[in-house]
């Protein structure tokens, strides 16, 4: 999960517990899921990309097992992820700014908005961060985004995660998802973390995230509002993701 905007959410996973994500959440779970990425944006492009623009980039987890040849920028809101993820892609540019409002000047053979995407609560937010993307696309570029989940496939649950770092740290995670109201388009996860220091003092921490849930048609509406084209995603690899994709294409360059 990358850092996202700061609004609907408990900042502290995204502020002061940001150093924690690659205990929560192993960097290396995310090497099968950047293959597929790029075969995804291949589809449209009929190659692979020269340039990405990642929006919600969060810690870089995915960002770090792109080819050092793909040039990559990773924007997000939260400047202490933009910190975790420096760590891992030091030769990344990175750019801190909200993806519903971001400007860099310059335009991308292809755009990704991961997970981020489920903090966009409202629909005049994912407007707006698929405005930025096509903005930031050059004609016949490629759009890949990848939420969680879509509101015909969710479900109330629990997922567990955590791990050890060399320097004595360790961590726990346990996610549970629910659906307080469930007339009103979101969902809750309450994450409770067990924090372990290098000197052995352990912390508890009780963790709100307010998610969207959106239908396919209501996510669908959001990228065809900024003038993008839907492009079908392969089964084959729509079903190697194990999620719903939404692929699309900026018109020009005769697509």
């Amino acid at each position: 999960m990358a850092a996202r905007l700061a609004q609907p959410m408990s900042p502290r996973l995204y502020a002061d517990l940001a150093s924690w994500w690659p205990l929560l959440s192993d960097p290396e779970d995310y090497r099968a899921e950047a293959r597929l990425v790029l075969d995804l944006l291949s589809c449209v492009l009929g190659g692979p990309p020269g340039s990405l623009l990642e929006l919600g980039s969060g810690g870089g987890h995915l960002a770090c097992h792109l080819p050092a040849a793909l040039e990559v920028v990773l924007l997000d809101l939260s400047p202490t992820m933009l910190e975790v993820s420096r760590q891992r892609n030091p030769v990344r540019a990175h750019v801190l700014a909200d993806m519903r409002q971001a400007e860099l000047g310059r335009r991308f053979d292809a755009v990704l908005l991961h997970d981020a995407a489920m903090y966009l609560l409202e629909a005049e937010d994912l407007a707006q961060a698929c405005g930025v993307a096509a903005a930031h696309l050059l004609p016949g570029g490629a759009f890949l985004m990848l939420p969680d989940v879509v509101a015909e496939e969710f479900e109330e649950g629990t997922v567990t995660g955590g791990g050890e770092a060399p320097d004595g740290r360790a961590a726990r995670l346990t996610e549970w998802v629910w659906d307080p109201d469930p007339q009103d388009g979101r969902y809750r996860v309450d994450m409770s973390l067990l924090l372990r220091d290098a000197d052995g003092t352990m912390r508890a921490v009780h963790d709100v995230h307010e998610m969207a849930l959106r239908s396919r048609a209501q996510w669908w509406a959001g990228v065809r509002a900024a003038g993008l084209v839907p492009v079908e995603a392969p089964p084959l690899l729509a079903a190697r993701f194990g999620g719903e994709v939404f692929l699309a294409r900026k018109p020009g360059n005769g697509g």
